[in-house]
C-alpha cells in the first residue's frame, strides 16, 4: 500500500517537477567556444562530464548531481570573493577538496577505477552472495544479521541500505585520508617558510575533519552491530540512513526541545525525497536494461520510444539527486550551525 501511494505520489509531481526543473537546466546550460551546448557553466566541471559516458546510467545520474552541487557553490564562491568574503581563502580551499573528492568518487583521479562501470549499488546479483561490501566486518556482520530470523524482507533491505551506506562512508574516508597525505608530502618538499602558518593550518583543519569523519564511522559501525544484534525497534523514528545519521548528529547537538521536534518534522519531508530518488534510480536501472534489450532487437521504432522513456527518467532522476542532495547540504548546515550556537551560549 505504502509503495503503491509513493508511486502515484510520484506520478502527480512529475510534470510539476520536471518542468520547473527543465526551465533551470536551459536556463543555465550555456554555449561553448564551438557554439554547442554544455551542460555546466564551468569548464572543469564540463570536461568531468564528457568522462562519464563510461559509467552506469545509476552513477552518471550521481556524477551529474554531484556536479550541479559543485557548480552552485562555486558559483556563490565567485560572488563572496567579488565582495572579499574570502579573504583567508579557506572557502576556495573546502571547494577544491569537494572536486577533488568527486574525481575520486567516480574514478576520474588518475588512479585505478574500482567503481564497476555496468553496475549499481541497487542491485545485488554481480557480485557474490556473502561479499557485497567490501570490508570484512560488513560482511561478517551482514551475513550473521541476514541468517538471524529476525528481519523481515523489507527490514532486510533497510538494512541492507544502512551497510551500505557505511561502506559509502568507508570509502569518503579513505578518499579523505589520501588527500591529506598527498597534500603533507607537496608541503614537505615545498620551501616556503613564509607560509608555514597558513600550511600548518591547512593540515589542522583536514587532521580535525579527518578525526570526525572516523568518530562518524566508530558510531555507525557500533550502531549496525547493535542493529543486527537487536533488530529495528517499533519505535524507530526512520529507516533511511542519511536521515538517521542527521538525526543522531542532532540529538549530539545540544538543541532545545522545540527545534529537535521542528527539525524532526523536516526530516521526515527528506526521508519522502530521499524514498522518492531511490525509487528513480531502480527504474532508470530497468530502463537502461529494457533499451538495451530493445536495441538488441533492432526495431528502429522500439528503440526510439525506449530511448525517448530513458532520457525523460534520467533527467528526472538527476533532478531528484541534485534536489536531494541540496537538501542533505541545507539540513547538515542547519544542524552544525544551531549545534554550535548553543555551545556558543
Amino acid at each position: 500500500m505504502k509503495l503503491r501511494c509513493l508511486v502515484a505520489a510520484l506520478c502527480l509531481g512529475v510534470g510539476v517537477m520536471a518542468g520547473k526543473y527543465s526551465r533551470e537546466v536551459n536556463e543555465h546550460k550555456t554555449s561553448g567556444g564551438d557554439g554547442q551546448t554544455v551542460e555546466f557553466r564551468i569548464a572543469k566541471l564540463n570536461q568531468v562530464w564528457e568522462k562519464a559516458k563510461r559509467l552506469s546510467p545509476v552513477w552518471q545520474a550521481e556524477l551529474h548531481s554531484d556536479l550541479k552541487i559543485q557548480e552552485k557553490d562555486e558559483m556563490q564562491w565567485k560572488k563572496m570573493k567579488v565582495e572579499e568574503l574570502d579573504e583567508n581563502g579557506e572557502r576556495e580551499a573546502q571547494l577544491r577538496r569537494n572536486f577533488n573528492v568527486i574525481l575520486a568518487k567516480y574514478g576520474m583521479d588518475g588512479k585505478r577505477d574500482t567503481r564497476p562501470l555496468e553496475s549499481n549499488s541497487l542491485k545485488d546479483h554481480d557480485t557474490k552472495e556473502g561479499d557485497i561490501f567490501d570490508d570484512p566486518r560488513l560482511n561478517k556482520l551482514w551475513n550473521k544479521a541476514k541468517s538471524s530470523g529476525k528481519f523481515s524482507s523489507e527490514e532486510l533491505l533497510s538494512l541492507k541500505r544502512e551497510f551500505q551506506h557505511h561502506k559509502d562512508k568507508i570509502h569518503e574516508y579513505n578518499i579523505l585520508m589520501d588527500m591529506v597525505s598527498r597534500t603533507e608530502e607537496i608541503h614537505k618538499n615545498e620551501i616556503s617558510p613564509l607560509e608555514g602558518d597558513a600550511k600548518e593550518h591547512v593540515l589542522h583543519r583536514k587532521h580535525t575533519e579527518l578525526k570526525q569523519k572516523m568518530r562518524d564511522l566508530t558510531q555507525g559501525f557500533e550502531r549496525l552491530r547493535k542493529l543486527s544484534h537487536e533488530g529495528f525497534t517499533e519505535d524507530s523514528e526512520f529507516r533511511e540512513p542519511r536521515v538517521i545519521e542527521l538525526w543522531e548528529a542532532a540529538k549530539r547537538a545540544n538543541l532545545s526541545g522545540d527545534e529537535l521536534d521542528s527539525l524532526k518534522e523536516e526530516l521526515h519531508h527528506f526521508e519522502t525525497k530521499v524514498e522518492k530518488h531511490s525509487h528513480y534510480q531502480e527504474q532508470l536501472e530497468l530502463s537502461h536494461q529494457k533499451l538495451r534489450h530493445v536495441e538488441s532487437l533492432g526495431n528502429k521504432e522500439h528503440i526510439k520510444r525506449n530511448q525517448e522513456k530513458y532520457n525523460t527518467l534520467s533527467e528526472k532522476t538527476r533532478e531528484m539527486g541534485y534536489k536531494m542532495k541540496k537538501h542533505l547540504q541545507d539540513l547538515s548546515n542547519k544542524i552544525s550551525s544551531q549545534g554550535l550556537e548553543h555551545n556558543e551560549l
